[in-house]
């Protein structure tokens, strides 16, 4: 049974705010520059990493905090969500086809007790590295294009084409896959869960050309943009994560 249009709005929310910056040119002229700037050598914008923005997801919630520091030997974001939802994101254009693997560096002190992205009430995450793609509503379903519509008279921004996620999550098992409730066109897998140990630093890497076609089913389009985020705000929790460097590289 399809949802009514106001179980739609926050998810359409979150997605349109993900996608709230143009598409770059198709033509680039190096990886460098289609990478985002790592933060182990970012100039702290306003508390942010330059050339990364904040999203906001939803206007009524409190927004997660993100800053620059110091930890493991390296300058990193830690990340403060408390009972919060908001991320922060950069603009990228890479084609997977050329550079399938991305690596990031990430550190939980704790998971989030409760927490399970498959129910609504206590979606939330204390980490989560996010790639939207880029591609037209025309290949979707009517229902999905609807969606489109409704997001875009809502927020004045067009909904991304696809949203992948890589999350830590307390019980599930890594590699999930999980569908979003309100929207298949954005998916979650299960990257770290409790059998890791909490409170260290882990180098992630991960195919996403592989994973985007094991999700969706279809070859990916090129991804605009990376972000992370945590969030707390379903749980009414307080959660810290870091993140270090992402990168994409062809192998």
């Amino acid at each position: 049974m399809r949802r009514p249009a106001r179980f739609l709005v926050p998810v359409l929310v979150v997605l349109a705010a993900c996608s709230s910056i143009p598409d770059m040119p198709s033509q680039m002229p190096s990886l460098h520059a289609m990478l985002p700037t790592p933060f182990s050598i970012a100039t702290a914008l306003d508390g942010i990493p330059g050339g990364w923005h904040v999203y906001k997801l939803l206007r009524f919630k409190p927004l997660t905090q993100y800053s620059l520091v110091e930890d493991g030997g390296a300058q990193v974001v830690r990340a403060q969500a408390n009972s919060s939802v908001s991320g922060i994101r950069h603009q990228v254009s890479v084609d997977l086809h050329q550079y399938p693997i991305a690596a990031w560096r990430w550190k939980v002190p704790k998971l989030i007790e409760g927490a399970d992205n498959t129910v609504p009430a206590v979606a939330d995450a204390p980490a989560r590295v996010i790639f939207t793609f880029e591609g037209g509503r025309d290949k979707l379903p009517g229902f999905e294009q609807l969606n489109y519509d409704l997001a875009r008279a809502l927020t004045g921004n067009e909904m991304p084409y696809a949203t992948l996620m890589y999350i830590w999550e307390p019980d599930r098992p890594i590699g999930e896959i999980i569908t979003h409730h309100n929207t298949t066109r954005v998916k979650m897998i299960i990257a770290a869960n409790s059998q890791r140990e909490l409170n260290r630093w882990y180098t992630e890497r991960v195919n996403v050309l592989e994973d985007y076609r094991r999700a969706f089913h279809e070859d990916p389009p090129r991804v605009k943009s990376v972000g992370i985020m945590s969030d707390s705000d379903n749980t009414g929790t307080s959660v810290v994560a870091y993140f270090g460097d992402i990168s994409f590289s062809a192998e």
